[in-house]
C-alpha cells in the first residue's frame, strides 16, 4: 500500500470515531475549515447520523407544532453534553498540541453565542411582530396648522370685528384687527391690508382675511416671521429698505409723538430714511442690503416696534425711533455740508467733531474700505453713508462699529491688525500731540497699553474677535484716530464713569445724544433770541430747523 493511500485510510478512520463536541469546532479555525471542504462535509455527515441528532429534531418539530418558543441552543447544549469528556482523536495519542488557556465568556465567539442565542434558533421560531410607533409631523412646507381650539378663538374675534353690512373693513378700521387678532404692531396694519386686498378694492373681507392669516397659517407664526412674510415682495426671500417704508409712514401718521412732523414732509421724509438707515446698520449684519429672516429674529426690530406702538413718547424708543436721534445726525450733517447738496468731501468730514480726525483715517473712509459708499457720486458720501459713519464714530462699542474701524485700519485686509498698521495711523497722531505741544506718548508705549488691553490670543498681531471680547476695544481705535476722544479717556471724569456704570442700559450713542440735543437745542434758543422770531431756518436754503 502506497503511502498516499494509506493516508487517505487514516484520515477516514479517524473521521469516523469524531466525537459530537468537535462539531461545534471551538479551536479549529476557519481557515482549515475553508482549505479542506471534504473535512467539513464528512464532519456534518456524521453528526447526521448520531442518535442525539434525531431527537434534537424531533423535539424541534413538535415545540413548532405546539407553538411554544424553539430554544435550538439549549437542546443543543444538551446534546453536546454526552460527548463533552472525550477529546477528539484527529492527533495520534499523547501528540495534541494544548488548547489555549481560555474562558469561555472571554470568546468572541462564545460570547455572541450567548448574548444572541437566536442566531442558532430554528427558522421555525416564531417571531412576535414590533409594535409600530407613530411619530407625529414635525415639518410643514407652509407652516404649521393652527389648533382646532386656537382657530376657533381666531375665528370668534373675527366674526365680531367683520360684523358690518359690508362684510369687510376698510384701511383705517383695519387697525383693531392688526392688533386684537394678529397681535403685531398698529404700524403693519397698512402693510398687512395690502398684502391681502391684492385686487386694490379698499376693502377687506371676512373670507379674505381668514384665507390669508388663518387658512395660510400666519395664526401659528412667531411674530417676526409674521412680520418678515407681511412686509417681504412675493418671490423674495429677504427685506429691503423699501419694505420699510409703509411702517414708516404709518408710524409717522399716527404716533402722537411726530405729530408735529405732520406739517413739515421733507423732514418726515428726512426721518424715515434715518431710522431705515439705522434699522439696516445694525441688524442686516451682511452688510449687503438685503435683510433675511434670520437677521430680524436676532436683531431688536419687533422689540422696538411693540415700544413704539405703546409708548406716546417717540423719545423714549431709542432703538431706532427717537426723534431726537435723528435730530442729531440731521443737523450734524447738515453743519458739514456747507453747500447743501446734500454730500460731503473729505474737507467737509475733516471738520467732524471740531477736526477730532485725522487725515489718514478720512482718507481710509473715503477709500470705502469699511463700506462702499451708496452716493454713486465720485469723492463724495451721501446722507446714507453720513448715518453708518456717524454711528461708527459716537458707539464703538457695539459690533458694527467695530467692523467698520477694522477693516479701515486692516490696510492689507488679511483679516489681521498688526504693530506696523496702527503704527501707520498713531504716527499722525503722535504729531499732531507735538503740535499741539503735549506730551506725546511713543508708539511703543501705545502698542504695549493696546495689546494689555484687548489681551489677544497672539502677541503678534489683532483680530476682529479678539477686539469683540473686549469691552475697551473702541478704545483702541481712538487711540490711533481720534485725538480728541483719546485725551478724554487718559483724563477722564470718575463722575463720568461712575454715571456710566449707574445706567448701564444706555450705550455710547445714547449717552452722545442726548448731550448733543441739549447742546443744539440752546444753541436755537440762542439764535432765537437774537432774531426776536421763532422762524429758525430759511425755506430758501432747505435747513432742517
Amino acid at each position: 500500500m502506497s503511502l498516499f493511500v494509506k493516508m487517505e485510510v487514516d484520515a477516514l478512520e479517524d473521521v469516523a470515531c469524531l466525537d459530537p463536541e468537535l462539531l461545534q469546532l471551538p479551536e479549529v479555525s476557519p481557515f482549515a475549515l475553508k482549505t479542506s471542504p471534504q473535512l467539513v462535509e464528512d464532519l456534518f455527515s456524521q453528526w447526521l447520523s448520531l442518535p442525539e441528532t434525531g431527537h434534537l429534531v424531533k423535539s424541534l418539530i413538535d415545540d413548532a407544532k405546539v407553538g411554544s418558543t424553539v430554544n435550538a441552543f439549549a437542546n443543543l447544549s444538551n446534546v453536546n453534553v454526552v460527548g463533552s469528556n472525550s477529546l477528539p482523536s484527529m492527533f495520534p495519542s499523547g501528540n495534541a498540541p494544548p488548547l489555549s488557556p481560555r474562558s469561555s465568556s472571554g470568546s468572541p465567539r462564545m460570547s455572541k453565542q450567548k448574548s444572541s442565542p437566536s442566531a442558532l434558533g430554528s427558522p421555525l421560531k416564531l417571531v412576535s411582530e414590533p409594535m409600530q410607533e407613530v411619530i407625529p409631523q414635525f415639518y410643514f412646507q407652509n407652516g404649521r396648522p393652527p389648533t382646532k381650539e386656537l382657530k376657533e378663538q381666531c375665528l370668534s374675534k373675527i366674526n365680531h370685528l367683520f360684523n358690518n353690512p359690508l362684510n369687510g373693513l376698510q384701511i383705517d378700521e383695519f387697525k383693531t384687527v392688526t392688533k386684537e387678532v394678529c397681535k403685531l404692531p398698529s404700524f403693519l396694519s397698512s402693510a398687512l391690508f395690502r398684502k391681502i386686498d391684492v385686487d386694490c378694492t379698499g376693502i377687506v373681507t371676512r373670507d379674505a382675511f381668514i384665507k390669508y392669516w388663518v387658512d395660510g397659517h400666519m395664526l401659528t407664526m412667531d411674530i417676526a416671521t409674521q412680520t418678515f412674510e407681511i412686509l417681504r415682495q412675493p418671490g423674495r426671500k429677504h427685506l429691503t429698505q423699501v419694505d420699510f417704508k409703509p411702517v414708516l409712514r404709518e408710524l409717522l401718521a399716527t404716533h402722537p409723538g411726530l405729530e408735529f412732523l405732520r406739517s413739515t414732509p421733507e423732514f418726515q421724509d428726512r426721518y424715515a430714511e434715518t431710522v431705515i438707515y439705522r434699522i439696516f446698520y445694525h441688524i442686516n449684519r451682511s452688510g449687503n442690503g438685503h435683510l433675511t429672516l434670520r437677521e430680524l429674529k436676532r436683531g431688536n426690530l419687533i422689540a422696538a416696534l411693540q415700544h413704539a406702538d405703546e409708548e406716546e413718547d417717540i423719545n423714549k424708543v431709542l432703538r431706532y425711533f427717537s426723534y431726537e436721534h435723528f435730530y442729531v445726525i440731521y443737523c450734524k450733517f447738515w453743519e458739514l455740508d456747507t453747500d447743501h447738496d446734500f454730500f460731503i468731501d473729505r474737507e467737509n468730514l475733516i471738520r467732524f467733531g471740531n477736526h477730532a480726525l485725522t487725515y489718514r483715517i478720512v482718507d481710509r473712509i473715503f477709500s470705502q474700505a469699511p463700506r462702499k459708499f451708496t452716493s454713486e457720486v465720485e469723492g463724495k458720501m451721501g446722507y446714507e453713508d453720513f448715518v453708518y459713519f456717524m454711528l461708527s464714530e459716537e458707539d464703538k462699542s457695539s459690533e458694527p462699529s467695530l467692523e467698520y474701524w477694522f477693516k479701515c485700519i486692516d490696510l492689507d485686509g488679511n483679516g489681521v491688525l498688526t504693530p506696523n498698521e496702527m503704527q501707520f495711523f498713531y504716527e499722525e497722531q503722535l504729531h499732531r500731540m507735538k503740535c499741539m505741544a503735549q506730551e506725546p506718548v511713543l508708539f511703543e508705549d501705545i502698542l504695549c497699553q493696546i495689546f494689555d488691553m484687548i489681551a489677544p490670543e497672539r502677541e503678534d498681531y489683532i483680530t476682529l474677535q479678539d477686539l469683540k471680547g473686549c469691552k475697551l476695544s473702541g478704545n483702541v481705535f481712538n487711540i490711533l484716530f481720534n485725538l480728541n476722544k483719546f485725551m478724554a479717556f487718559e483724563t477722564r471724569d470718575p463722575f463720568m464713569i461712575r454715571q456710566e456704570r449707574e445706567d448701564p442700559t444706555l450705550t455710547e450713542w445714547d449717552r452722545f445724544a442726548h448731550r448733543e440735543y441739549i447742546r443744539l437745542s440752546m444753541e436755537e434758543d440762542v439764535e432765537d433770541a437774537s432774531n426776536g422770531s421763532a422762524e429758525v431756518w430759511d425755506e430758501s436754503l432747505e435747513a432742517p430747523f
